[in-house]
């Protein structure tokens, strides 16, 4: 059996503060914070819906973050 993978930590960030930000800039950012993974969407995008720890979500539009949210 494969072995239990430890619970991952999510950084103290909040998503809003990425709001209005360069799309690049807001993803390097959210790498130094400590996000594993950085999603860039465009609006209306189908996405997954699966919560994944450590995942920050951004909806870009002309290059800049118009939304942000966790998982």
């Amino acid at each position: 059996m494969a072995p239990v993978p430890n619970d991952a930590q999510e950084p103290d960030d909040a998503p809003e503060g990425y709001v209005g930000l360069d799309a690049d800039a807001a993803e390097r950012r959210a790498r130094e914070r400590g996000w594993s993974t950085v999603r860039q969407l465009p609006p209306g995008a189908f996405i997954t819906m699966e919560y994944l720890v450590g995942r920050i979500n951004f909806e870009v539009e002309d290059g800049s973050v118009r939304r942000s949210w966790k998982g």
